[in-house]
């Protein structure tokens, strides 16, 4: 593959409501501020910016790749970047989730929708106070890659190395001594990886995240008893609970069946990439927890724009088998024993297989057991003569697991599998680790962050000169204070003394001056990308948690899989 980078890695392999404040600034004991003020506003002008809050996710005009011929480097926001290389002449088969990959929701109004039956489900299942259902969503407030500490209602932002450098409690911002001393004041540090902490890896994660901290803020006001009996823990476990239901009884389903227009971008790529990979002789599939019912909504209106009775079965033709209700990450698991359904397209039920081949059921026509002598049951499940009518279907199951898939796609390894999905533990850690399938993950927030990143290229520089300077001073420092404690143990040297300790004032201002102007440039270049939580693969000048997972676990990561039509 041509012009892959790796970007959230240590190398590049080939080319190019209201808002809490922010943490406090350190105090220095050196020397005041006062005097340095106005040379460090006139200094911080040259890296101020305006904020810009996360957009949504949708398309605005054409990528380059659609235009034939176009032989520009490619913008980075349409980039695929890479982890581990890929051949793509060893992949004979490529997956997609559905849910946040192939369908890409709105979040002004799915994940709105979300959070509104959550706290009507709080309200009317389980007790919770009527002033909920007063509560205003703020869509873009929460961010993926985020800790939730449970036990103590924090939010948490986390390096590479898991340690806390942004928290709040709630919607109110922890002080750098309170984050110390939660989190980094005992012998054994945290691992962050028991049940009192979860992570915020998709992006439907953050409506229920976002009512989280607003049930925290309600609890400790003190004013609700039913609130007052409950751990924050308990608190977050009631949300989840909440979630579920709406997922149960259909109440975000039936909605977006409704109008997908309203929840769902639509998507014009997504057609000709399914093509392309057809065309080059590859097997196109989709593994999706969601059931045959809601996946049959969202693709005829992605892939035909068909809604409503309008509904058909010609999506189908452009995938070789579609596997819904798959549990992930069960699915992936070795030691799955799931049993594999066959939905029958006409009816919707559900029949029975012995590992993807038909099971003629007791009492069945002649016709069907005529059928099976000619074969069509007996080729290992690989036909679909009884499912319909018109042979460019696909067939669809239910349940099951990875070995069912091998065995209907007929792919013996699974380095031959690439599989594109959302969810870093879901979709791809555990289809990598059980199977060695080959991964992409979808982020499209890096459409954005590319963007960011391509506008304010100058800033990191400008903030390591920034640094690289006061580490100079610090070495001046170290070495004058030894020469001090040198002079005032000889009487010799009083004059000498004298010197150094009015060289080192006037070091001490120029230090605090510079780490003022590092620490403040920093937050402003973080504020372009969000102005909460800052950069999404970064945490101050570390690699974030979230940043660090993609390295280890995708082998490739783009803000949208169609991408891929870019590269051969």
């Amino acid at each position: 593959m041509a012009h892959v980078v790796r970007w959230c890695g240590r190398a590049s392999s080939k080319g190019t409501s209201s808002r809490p404040t922010w943490r406090k600034r350190p105090r220095w004991t050196h020397v005041t501020r006062a005097k340095v003020e106005e040379e460090e506003d006139e200094a911080l002008g040259k890296l101020r910016g305006t904020p810009i809050p996360p957009p949504p996710a949708e398309p605005d005009a054409p990528p380059k790749w659609t235009q034939d011929g176009s032989t520009e480097p490619l913008h980075g926001r349409h980039r695929v970047f890479c982890n581990r290389s890929l051949n793509m002449r060893a992949v004979k088969t490529v997956g997609f989730d559905m849910d946040y990959t192939l369908a890409q929701y709105r979040p002004d109004t799915f994940e709105t929708l979300a959070y509104h039956e959550t706290c009507k489900k709080l309200v009317g299942c389980m007790g919770y106070p009527q002033e909920i259902s007063q509560f205003q969503f703020d869509w873009s407030y929460m961010v993926r890659g985020l800790t939730i500490d449970k036990k103590r209602g924090n939010v948490l932002k986390m390096d590479r190395h898991k340690y806390v450098k942004l928290a709040f409690h709630g919607l109110t911002q922890l002080s750098p001594e309170e984050l110390s001393n939660l989190y980094d004041s005992s012998i054994v540090r945290e691992s962050f990886d028991g049940q009192e902490y979860a992570m915020i890896d998709t992006l439907f994660s953050l409506s229920e995240a976002y009512l989280f901290v607003q049930l925290v803020d309600l609890k400790d006001e003190g004013k609700y008893p039913v609130l007052e009996q409950k751990s924050y823990m308990k608190i977050y476990d009631d949300v989840r609970g909440a979630v579920d239901l709406c997922h149960r009884d259909g109440t975000l389903k039936q909605n977006v069946a409704k109008d997908p227009s309203k929840y769902i971008y639509q998507d014009e790529n997504l057609v000709p990439l399914l093509q392309m990979l057809r065309k080059t002789g590859r097997s196109v599939f989709i593994v999706t927890n969601s059931l045959w019912d809601y996946t049959n909504v969202v693709m005829n209106y992605l892939l035909c724009g068909r809604v409503g009775k309008e509904k058909n079965l010609d999506w189908l033709q452009y995938f070789d088998v579609v596997i819904t209700g798959s549990a992930k990450p069960a699915f992936f698991r070795t030691d799955s024993r799931s049993p594999l359904f066959e939905v029958d397209l006409k009816t919707g039920f559900l029949m029975n297989t012995d590992n993807g081949t038909p099971m003629i059921p007791i009492g069945a026509p002649d016709s069907m057991h005529d059928a099976g002598d000619l074969g069509i049951y007996g080729d290992g499940g690989k036909t679909n003569n009884h499912m319909a009518e018109d042979q460019k279907f696909c067939r669809v199951f239910q349940g099951g697991n990875f070995r069912h898939l091998h065995r209907l796609l007929d792919i013996p390894s699974g380095s031959q599998v690439l599989y594109i999905g959302d969810h870093i533990y879901g979709d791809i850690l555990s289809s990598k680790k059980g199977m060695g399938w080959r991964t992409m993950l979808v982020v499209p927030e890096l459409a954005f962050e590319v963007e960011v990143l391509e506008r304010e290229k100058d800033t990191p520089e400008t903030l390591r000169k920034i640094r690289k300077e006061r580490d100079l001073l610090d070495d001046r420092i170290h070495k004058l204070e030894w020469q001090l404690q040198a002079a005032d143990t000889d009487a010799t040297h009083q004059l000498d003394s004298s010197k150094i300790e009015k060289d080192l004032e006037g070091l001490y201002r120029q230090k605090v001056h510079l780490k003022r102007m590092h620490s403040e440039g920093l937050k402003q270049y973080h504020q372009h990308f969000h102005p909460i939580w800052g950069q999404l693969m970064k945490t101050g000048v570390q690699n974030s948690r979230f940043a660090s997972q993609v390295e280890r676990f995708a082998c490739l990561y783009t803000s949208h899989l169609a991408n891929l039509t870019s590269y051969s």
